[in-house]
C-alpha cells in the first residue's frame, strides 16, 4: 500500500493550516501569563533605536565584537579555532528570528522537536532574542522554549541581539559580563548619538540563574567558542558568522572566515544576513573592502550553500556559479512575525520554477488581506480567500497557481485592487506605480502582522548529512494540532559533497 502523502501547502489549503480545527498543544508550554509582544508598541520601536542611529552614524558593532572576542582571548580561550567533530554522518536543526516569546515562537517548539529528534544539535541563525537582546528576556524566550530540545544549541547574534552591545548574547553563551562601551562616534552629530544610543539593561542574575537550569543537562552544552565560529565535520565544515547591525563583517572576522574557507572540504555558510532575498543580491560588505558572497563563491572555497535569517520566511534560490549550484536560501522563520512573500516579484536571478518560497505567496496575500481588513475594518473589501489571493498573484506576476484549484477563474477586480495595495509586484511594474505602496505603506507591513491565532506561517530546516550528500528540508509551523506531530514538508532537496579535488 502506498504511503500517503505528508501535508503541505503546496498540496493543500489545509496543508497550509486554513482549514485548522484545533490550536496546538503549545499553549502549554507558554509562561502563566505571557506578554502580548507588539511591533506597533511605541516603547518597543523606541527601545530598537540603535538600528536607526546605527544606519545614520555608524555601526559600532565591528569595534565591539573586536573588544568582545579579545575578552575571551584573555580568559584563556581560543575564541577564533575550529571546533573538530568526528561524527561522518550527522543531523542538526536550523532556525532563525526566533525570540519573540509569544504564541508565534511557541508554535514552532512541538514540530521541531518531534522533527528533530535524533539530531545531532541545533543553530539559532538570527535574533535570539526581541527586541532589543536583553539578558532578562533569555529564561522566556530561550531557556524556556528549548528546554525540551536535549542536544546542544550554537547561536549566532542578530542585528536585534546587538541592540544592547551584545552584551546579553556575551552573558548567556558565554559568560562574559563587562560590557565594551561603543567607540565614540566622530563627527557634527558623534553627541547626538551617544546621548540617543540605547544602553543594556541591568540583569535579573537570579532569574537568569534559575532558568540556565532548564538547559543544564551535559548533554545541551555547545562549545560555541566566539560569536562567530566553524564546525568541521569529515564531510562538510559549517562556518557561522556574526553581521552585526547593518550586516558586515569586520576586517579580522573577515581573514579568519577566508582561512576556515580554504580547501576542499565542501562548506556551508550560515549568516545573519541572507545573501540573496526578495529578489535580491546583498553580497554583506566586508570593512575595508571586499564582499561575503566572493568568499563564497571563490571555487576554491567549495561553499555548497548560504543560509541566512533576519528575513522571517523561507526562500530558496539555485544560483549557478560557474559550473557548479550553490544554494541560497533564507531561514528566519523561527518565531517573529511573518515578512511577507507576496511582494517578492518574479523572479530574473534564478529560474522562477526552480525558486522556493513559505509561505506561498498567495497564502501569504491572503494572510495580510484578512489582517488588514480586520484592523481596517474593511474586512468585506480586503479579505481574499486562498484561491482568490492566489489567482490574484498568478495574474499580477504572470504565474500558474502552485496550488492549482480546479475551480479557479479569473480574479476579480476587487482581489486584484487588494494586491495592488498590499504590494503584490506587477510583471511590468513601473516606479511611479509602485512608489506609494513600497515605500509608505510597506515600510511598516509586517511588523504590523504579528497575530497569535494560526495559522502562523512559521518554518525551520533540517540538515542531515548521510553519505556524500547533504539533505535540507524545510518544515512548516502552522499552530495546528494536527501538524505538530508531522509537520507539513515545504521544501526538500539533496546537494551531494564530494569533496573538490586536490590540486
Amino acid at each position: 500500500m502506498q504511503a500517503p502523502e505528508s501535508p503541505s501547502s503546496r498540496r493543500s489549503a489545509d496543508g497550509a493550516g486554513w482549514g485548522c480545527r484545533e490550536p496546538g498543544t503549545f499553549v502549554d508550554l507558554l509562561p502563566g501569563d505571557p506578554p502580548r509582544f507588539s511591533w506597533l508598541r511605541p516603547s518597543v520601536l523606541w527601545a530598537s533605536r540603535n538600528d536607526v542611529i546605527a544606519r545614520w552614524f555608524g555601526d559600532p558593532s565591528d569595534d565591539v565584537r573586536r573588544r568582545w572576542v579579545e575578552a575571551l582571548r584573555a580568559g584563556g580561550a581560543d575564541p577564533l579555532r575550529v571546533v573538530g567533530r568526528p561524527e561522518p554522518e550527522f543531523s542538526f536543526l536550523v532556525l532563525g528570528d526566533t525570540g519573540e516569546g509569544d504564541k508565534s515562537q511557541y508554535a514552532v517548539v512541538p514540530g521541531l522537536l518531534a522533527v528533530g529528534e535524533g539530531t545531532d544539535f541545533m543553530v539559532i541563525s538570527s535574533d535570539v532574542i526581541y527586541p532589543t537582546g536583553s539578558v532578562n528576556d533569555y529564561p522566556d524566550k530561550f531557556f524556556r522554549p528549548y528546554q525540551g530540545y536535549p542536544r546542544p544549541i550554537y547561536a549566532l547574534p542578530g542585528n536585534h541581539d546587538w541592540y544592547d552591545g551584545l552584551g546579553g548574547f556575551m552573558r548567556v553563551f558565554f559568560g562574559l559580563t563587562d560590557q565594551p562601551e561603543p567607540a565614540p562616534w566622530r563627527g557634527p552629530f558623534g553627541r547626538l548619538a551617544r546621548l540617543l544610543w540605547r544602553r543594556p539593561d541591568r540583569p535579573d542574575l537570579a532569574a537568569l540563574e534559575e532558568a540556565r537550569k532548564l538547559r543544564a543537562a551535559p548533554a545541551q552544552k555547545a562549545e560555541q567558542p566566539a560569536p562567530y565560529w566553524a564546525l568541521d565535520f569529515p564531510a562538510l565544515r559549517i562556518v557561522g558568522i556574526d553581521t552585526g547591525i547593518v550586516g558586515g563583517i569586520d576586517r579580522e572576522q573577515a581573514e579568519w572566515l577566508r582561512g576556515v574557507s580554504a580547501g576542499p572540504k565542501p562548506k556551508l555558510l550560515i549568516t545573519g544576513k541572507p545573501i540573496y532575498v526578495d529578489g535580491r543580491h546583498n553580497p554583506g560588505p566586508i570593512e575595508g573592502g571586499g564582499t561575503v558572497d566572493e568568499i563564497v563563491r571563490d571555487p576554491a572555497h567549495h561553499y555548497v550553500a548560504a543560509i541566512g535569517g533576519d528575513i522571517h520566511n523561507y526562500q530558496r534560490y539555485p544560483v549557478r556559479v560557474d559550473d557548479r549550484v550553490i544554494q541560497y536560501i533564507v531561514s528566519g522563520g523561527g518565531g517573529a512575525f511573518m515578512h511577507a512573500t507576496h511582494t517578492i516579484p518574479r523572479q530574473n536571478l534564478v529560474d522562477e520554477a526552480a525558486f522556493k518560497c513559505y509561505p506561498l505567496r498567495g497564502d501569504s496575500l491572503s494572510f495580510y488581506s484578512r489582517l488588514y481588513g480586520r484592523r481596517l475594518r474593511l474586512r468585506r473589501f480586503f479579505e481574499l480567500s486562498p484561491e482568490e489571493a492566489a489567482a490574484a498573484i498568478a495574474r499580477r506576476l504572470d504565474l500558474k497557481p502552485t496550488r492549482q484549484d480546479p475551480g479557479a477563474a479569473e480574479p476579480s477586480l476587487r482581489a486584484r485592487m487588494v494586491a495592488f495595495l498590499l504590494g503584490v509586484p506587477s510583471r511590468q511594474r513601473t516606479r511611479r506605480l509602485r512608489f506609494p505602496v513600497r515605500k509608505v505603506f510597506q515600510r511598516f507591513r509586517s511588523e504590523a502582522a504579528d497575530w497569535d491565532t494560526p495559522p502562523f506561517f512559521k518554518s525551520f530546516l533540517r540538515l542531515d548529512v548521510v553519505g556524500e550528500e547533504l539533505r535540507i528540508r524545510c518544515f512548516a509551523a502552522t499552530g495546528c494540532r494536527e501538524h505538530e506531530v508531522e509537520p507539513p514538508l515545504e521544501d526538500e532537496f539533496t546537494i551531494p559533497l564530494a569533496a573538490a579535488p586536490l590540486t
